[in-house]
């Protein structure tokens, strides 16, 4: 392909030269399939490469910006660095939010970066946005990866094998619903990884791959956990192709017509809706537990924020839950159980310090807050959400907290530390 016809596929009316265009990578997939994790991986594989200034997109679904907070807290990349934009409320995809992709990318291509990552929210669709990429001057797409949930495939979707078959049933009705979403990511991608290969076993494994890879036949497939994947092998993936893709976009453009639908740009087409639960309170640690054993249905695909348990009342902890696991980490202290700990013999300016950091915070439990949001099906999502919010501890026990009375926590206690 000649230089000219390269511009003529990414705009027809692109004046810039092929080597001005900033690289673009995409991670895709449906929620909670590890994107985060792996866009914090790539990062701290960035800081090896001194030559490589990544600017990042995140888009998150719900208005509680978790995923950008978590990399805010991660020491990697801040939010208030002008290289880190956060979407948040919606699908990057829709209406809006391609509209604040426009001016992300303004404000990336002025930090002089030389590589942008876009992180979609689980529920974004491919084509939008690929169509806004390839119209795009100062752009360039190379890897639209979709990241596939190995776990939530085996427990939920037959091993993959329930996917296609989900999807014809449902365009037979005159409806899409998460399988067309699932299938679609992997169609329009031009590499699957297999996240959380380490959750199944090498049979389930291949089962997976061979699933997944007939539904894309033109896409690299690659294994992967804990997000380890070399920043190098994603820079030097080549141009992305449209023409491949082209006539597929076309088709489901006509579909989402003739069923006057809008359902590769909006997440309730699918169902999908997300609630957000928010207390000063702590969750008492036992009910915690029997709401995540006994309320957790299929319907909850995705939840995800920061708590606190009066047992641990320390720790700001991270709730991470995908389908039927969910992930406790350890995101940071408490900046009032900081204060509070004598054993720190923190000198009189610093604990000034705190004390103003502290200003306007709840007067009984400082900056400990819990914050959480729950994406699923509409029809379970308010019963799951009425269950967690029974969670949070009565006057009574806040004050048995108070007194040091000691909690039931059933909750794992062993700390793991990831390098």
């Amino acid at each position: 392909m000649s230089r000219s016809s390269e511009r003529s596929a990414l705009s027809p009316s692109a004046s810039l030269s092929e080597s001005a265009a900033v690289p673009v990578t995409v991670l895709n997939g449906f929620l909670g399939a590890g994107k985060t994790t792996l866009l914090q991986s790539l990062l701290v594989r960035a800081r090896q490469l001194p030559h490589v200034r990544l600017g990042v997109i995140v888009n998150e679904m719900s208005t509680l910006d978790v995923d950008g907070a978590i990399l805010d807290g991660s020491e990697v990349l801040s939010r208030q660095d002008a290289r880190f934009v956060s979407i948040a409320a919606g699908s990057i995809s829709g209406p809006e939010g391609l509209a604040q992709f426009g001016a992300a990318v303004d404000r990336l291509l002025a930090a002089d970066v030389t590589h942008v990552l876009i992180e979609t929210s689980g529920s974004t669709h491919p084509w939008p946005l690929l169509e806004a990429l390839r119209f795009h001057d100062d752009l360039r797409l190379h890897g639209f990866l979709s990241v596939v949930d190995c776990l939530t495939l085996a427990q939920d979707h037959d091993f993959g094998r329930a996917i296609v078959p989900g999807a014809s049933r449902n365009l037979a009705a005159g409806k899409r619903g998460i399988e067309n979403l699932l299938a679609e990511q992997i169609m329009f991608c031009n590499r699957i990884l297999l996240s959380k290969m380490d959750r199944v076993d090498q049979s389930a494994l291949q089962r997976i791959a061979q699933a997944v890879h007939p539904i894309n036949r033109g896409a690299d497939v690659m294994g992967m956990q804990w997000g380890n994947l070399r920043l190098e092998s994603i820079l030097q993936m080549g141009p992305y192709d449209h023409d491949r893709v082209a006539q597929l976009g076309a088709e489901l453009t006509a579909w989402d017509v003739e069923h006057d639908t809008s359902s590769m740009a909006s997440a309730a087409d699918y169902r999908i809706e997300s609630v957000v639960i928010a207390d000063a309170r702590p969750f008492h640690p036992q009910r915690l537990w029997d709401v995540y054993n006994h309320y957790l249905g299929t319907g909850i695909y995705r939840s995800k924020g920061f708590f606190w348990l009066p047992s641990r009342d320390q720790y700001q902890l991270l709730w991470n839950q995908t389908a039927g696991s969910v992930g406790l980490e350890v995101v940071n202290f408490w900046k009032i159980a900081t204060l509070e700990d004598d054993s720190l013999n923190l000198l009189p300016q610093e604990r000034a310090e705190m004390r103003r950091r502290l200003q306007g915070q709840s007067q009984a439990f400082g900056d400990r807050r819990c914050r959480l949001t729950v994406i699923g099906d509409r029809d379970g999502l308010e019963d799951f959400a009425t269950a967690v919010r029974a969670c949070f501890c009565t006057e009574a026990e806040i004050a048995a907290w108070k007194a040091g009375v000691a909690f039931e926590d059933p909750w794992p206690k062993t700390l793991v530390t990831l390098s």
